[in-house]
């Protein structure tokens, strides 16, 4: 099989919104790597007609760790010579698992230090992964608190950050930039900061600048807004006979929106109209008083009466449109962080997919969710396991959109 699209290789792809975007932007996948076997499973069911060499475990693997020796490599260039005629890549790509740096994260980290976590390495096997293919172009993804993270308590603030950009800007023959982008300046209905590292080989680099921030450098593309008020991602599939622990298996009305159309559209052109199937439109079996609950919050525009107040974390309600100064959400893997606007219960697997927007054909393997240990670990015993439900897959994943504006520009890159 010969390709002549440009590739790419992804790295800790999670269930595959970067990939899809870069899908979506022209790129053409020649490998993947993901630890979970429930993300790894819905990355490949979705790609199977389209990018069938995928499943061929040639093609994927589990573990990064397997990966990091010279007879992987030369299998993987063999392979990809065998398959499409040339090991080349032009874009490695990857978002090294985050929970050690992510606030949720923190709050989970049974007071173990950083430097323990062994996910929060994963940076150097990512660099070591480009160091042996040396694609045209790298792209590092990771949580904004990154940027401020310390190894351990009496560490520096900034100091993991500074390793991780020190460790590529060591890759001989790449400039690196960087630069903390929000998805909603990308066109996507949530907030959603990403710290992004982008190397670029030297010899394709056509203008040189010496400012580090990799939107200014032209490294990264300039934001284009265009996210849509959450009335406009959810109208189409509100359901107005929903019932707790029920589903909604058809759509209850047709598109209203281009976006609803563009969303609902398969791969092959087919709109999914009034009384398609969908899926992941299953609802939570909340109990009356959480959803009176969650009715009063609606009823008070987010406030929570006294009455119904806890210690736990409180849930949010998502707003029917954006303030002035845009999404102020950012999804995270917990199914009952937000309430959605018009009913009194949380989001949908489906839509929280769609505020990552990722196509109502997209489907997901695993679990609905699920809790405690099974999925946040336990450092201090070694338990580093981590079960990745549908709501933390999504919870987990880069918007699609935000992907494939990011590997629109790289292709402009690449091509000019």
């Amino acid at each position: 099989m010969t390709n002549n699209s440009p590739t790419f290789i992804d790295l800790f792809a999670g269930c595959g919104g970067l990939s899809l975007g870069m899908e979506q932007a022209g790129f053409y996948p020649l490998y993947v790597n993901e630890l979970n076997k429930d993300a790894l499973e819905t990355y490949l069911i979705n790609r199977e007609e389209i990018y069938p060499h995928l499943r061929n475990s040639n093609f994927h693997s589990n573990d990064i760790k397997e990966c990091i020796n010279d007879k992987f490599f030369t299998n993987l260039k063999l392979n990809l010579k065998k398959e499409f005629g040339s090991s080349d890549v032009d874009v490695v790509c990857g978002g090294p698992p985050c929970q050690g740096f992510s606030g949720i994260g923190i709050r989970r980290s049974y007071s173990v230090d950083k430097e323990q976590l062994p996910s929060n390495h994963l940076f150097q096997d990512m660099a070591y992964f480009v160091f042996k293919m040396k694609p045209k172009i790298f792209l590092f993804e990771n949580v904004e608190g990154l940027l401020s993270a310390k190894w351990n308590k009496d560490g520096q603030k900034g100091e993991i950050f500074q390793d991780v950009l020190d460790t590529f800007q060591s890759l001989n023959g790449y400039t690196v930039k960087f630069k903390l982008v929000h998805a909603k300046d990308y066109g996507v209905p949530q907030n959603r900061p990403r710290v992004l590292v982008v190397g670029i080989k030297n010899n394709i680099i056509k203008t040189k600048s010496d400012d580090i921030d990799a939107v200014n450098a032209g490294f990264l593309p300039e934001m284009i807004g265009g996210y849509p008020h959450l009335e406009e991602v959810f109208s189409d599939i509100i359901d107005k006979d929903f019932e707790y622990g029920g589903e909604t298996t058809i759509y209850p009305s047709n598109p209203q929106t281009i976006w609803q159309e563009e969303i609902r559209t398969k791969p092959s052109g087919e709109l999914m109209g009034k009384g398609h199937s969908m899926t992941e439109q299953e609802y939570s079996n909340h109990n009356p008083k959480t959803q009176a609950k969650f009715q009063a919050m609606i009823n008070n525009r987010g406030v929570i009466p006294d009455e119904f107040k806890t210690k736990k974390f409180a849930q949010r309600l998502l707003p029917k449109k954006w303030g002035n100064k845009g999404p102020s959400i950012t999804i995270t893997s917990l199914a009952d962080d937000f309430v959605h606007y018009a009913q009194a219960r949380t989001p949908t697997v489906r839509e929280c997919a769609r505020m990552q927007t990722f196509p109502d054909w997209y489907k997901f393997a695993g679990k609905r969710t699920t809790g405690g240990i099974r999925r946040a670990g336990n450092p201090r015993e070694n338990i580093f396991d981590r079960e990745v439900p549908k709501y933390t897959q999504i919870g987990n994943a880069v918007p699609v959109k935000l992907g494939k504006e990011i590997g629109l520009h790289f292709l402009k890159i690449l091509t000019q």
